[in-house]
C-alpha cells in the first residue's frame, strides 16, 4: 500500500458558524482575516490531497440542544453562549469547499472530537490508514481532541499550521503542546513531506512470509 492510500486528510468543522457567520467573528478573538486565510489554505489542501490521491475525509459539527447533554447545556446558558451549527441552517453548511462525490462526511452531535461520530474510526480502519493529516477548526478544540484521540489510538498526527488556526489559546503554544504531547509534525499545507506517512520503512525481508514472492502483487484494499 503506498503512503498516500495509508493516509488521510481530515478537515475538520469547516462550517460558516465557526467561519464566516457574525457569531463566528464575535467569537474569534483574532484577527477576522485569519479565518479566511485558514479556509483558503484549507481549500488549497484539499485540492492537493485530491491531486495526489489521499483520501479527504470532512467531519462536521451539530450543536443543537437536543443534541447536547446536561454539562453542555449548563455551560452555555451560564455563559450566555446561542447554540451554533443548528442542523438544516446555513451556519452548519461547510465554507468554501465542499466534499465530493464518494468522500466520506461524518457528524459530530454536539461533541469535540471526530472519534465520537458513527462510523469514523471505523472508516479509516477499513480503509487502512495509518496517518491522519488535520486541517480545520480550532486547534485546542476539536482539532487538538480528534487529533489526541488519533495518537493513542496508534495514528500518526500531522497538523497543518496555515490550516488552523486556535480560539482560546496561543496558537504556537497549541502547536509546540502537540508536538510534545502527541509527536504531531506541523508544517505547512505547502510542504510536500505532508503527504508522507510518519516514519515509514519499508518491509523487511525476514518480515516476509514463508514461500512468498518478492514481487508478487499485493491484494488491493477497498476502502469501507
Amino acid at each position: 500500500m503506498t503512503a498516500s492510500a495509508r493516509t488521510a486528510l481530515v478537515v475538520v468543522d469547516l462550517q460558516n458558524d465557526f467561519c464566516a457567520s457574525p457569531l463566528a467573528r464575535a467569537r474569534f478573538r483574532g484577527d477576522p482575516a485569519t479565518l479566511d486565510a485558514v479556509a483558503s489554505s484549507t481549500a488549497g489542501a484539499v485540492e492537493e490531497a485530491r491531486r495526489r490521491g489521499v483520501e479527504v475525509v470532512f467531519v462536521r459539527f451539530l450543536g443543537d440542544p437536543s443534541h447536547q447533554g446536561a454539562s453542555w447545556r449548563l455551560r452555555d446558558r451560564a455563559r450566555g453562549r446561542p447554540p451554533k451549527c443548528l442542523e438544516g441552517t446555513w451556519g452548519a453548511e461547510f465554507h468554501r469547499v465542499l466534499p465530493a462525490a464518494g468522500e466520506s462526511v461524518f457528524t459530530k452531535r454536539a461533541c469535540f472530537d471526530a472519534f465520537l461520530a458513527t462510523g469514523f474510526e471505523e472508516h479509516l480502519r477499513a480503509g487502512g490508514v495509518e496517518h491522519l493529516v488535520f486541517a480545520g477548526l480550532f486547534a485546542d478544540v476539536c482539532v487538538d481532541s480528534t487529533a489526541r484521540t488519533a495518537f493513542q489510538k496508534g495514528f500518526h498526527v500531522t497538523v497543518l499550521a496555515d490550516c488552523t488556526t486556535s480560539l482560546h489559546l496561543p496558537y504556537e503554544e497549541v502547536l509546540a503542546f502537540m508536538r510534545v504531547l502527541y509527536g504531531a509534525r506541523t508544517p505547512a499545507s505547502d510542504d510536500p513531506s505532508v503527504w508522507s506517512v510518519p516514519g515509514a520503512e519499508p518491509r523487511r525481508q525476514d518480515e516476509q512470509e514463508e514461500g512468498e514472492e518478492t514481487c508478487a502483487p499485493q491484494p488491493v484494499r477497498l476502502r469501507g
